[in-house]
């Protein structure tokens, strides 16, 4: 992989959305990139593999977490994380955060405990586990100040398997693709009964018209009742 390609399409795509990063966290990512195509002959991390496609939609796309008005340099979780997109890329960013990487696949969490170890990426942690299961825990219930998540999944399954992990007054952040003003509507049951409430909604256009993204953002306002999150496969099955 030539990494000055993705070193250029990174610069210019943050510029475009205003966004600044140093010499040292750029090279950082160019490096995860390669480690993440590398991995990617053998292990299924990500179907995006042309470089400037790469850059914008993983990682622009990542950091526009930054523009949701939550204050990242604190503790958060990712929950579906996959290749480490957002987590792994804001944790580059804001290395006075500590994020937590969770992810249902144990080979995924082996890539980015290796890849992170290699990179001297140390304030994140690499979970391997299920969202129902680990949103159960006293050890991680309501102990993260905020949330993400990426993952392809209805936002009233999403609000029922994140919003359990944030504190009273932390944030969650959904990250979708388009227009989400339909689905916002169909999740208004599922914010109340886990104790959220919509703050905003950002719609934006990725640099080079490579996509509409939106930024659904959640403040938690109440403590989430103890039966959510259900057993692992039910909120998937009876969606809030």
């Amino acid at each position: 992989m030539d990494q000055e390609k993705i070193v250029d399409w990174l610069s210019k795509g943050c510029e475009q959305i205003q966004l600044v990063l140093t010499d040292q966290q750029v090279r950082i990512l160019a490096a995860y990139a390669e480690k993440v195509l590398a991995t990617n002959e053998t292990m299924n991390l990500t179907r995006i593999t042309a470089l400037a496609e790469f850059a914008i939609k993983h990682y622009v796309d990542s950091l526009s977490c930054l523009k949701a008005g939550v204050d990242l340099n604190s503790r958060g979780i990712d929950v579906g994380t996959g290749a480490g997109f957002p987590g792994l890329v804001l944790a580059v960013h804001n290395r006075q955060s500590n994020v937590t990487l969770l992810d249902s696949l144990e080979k995924r969490v082996k890539f980015l405990v290796r890849s992170s170890e290699e990179l001297k990426i140390d304030n994140v942690e690499c979970i391997h586990g299920r969202a129902e299961d680990l949103g159960q825990r006293q050890s991680r219930r309501e102990k993260y100040d905020w949330a993400v998540a990426r993952a392809v999944a209805p936002l009233p399954v999403l609000l029922e398997l994140c919003i359990p992990f944030v504190k009273k007054k932390g944030s969650f952040i959904a990250m979708k693709s388009g227009n989400v003003s339909q689905e916002i509507d169909n999740s208004q049951r599922a914010a109340e009964i886990m104790g959220a409430e919509l703050a905003e909604v950002r719609i934006f256009e990725l640099p080079y018209n490579m996509g509409l993204r939106s930024l659904v953002l959640y403040r938690k306002v109440e403590v989430t009742p103890n039966k959510y999150p259900r057993k692992p496969g039910v909120p998937q099955k009876r969606s809030l």
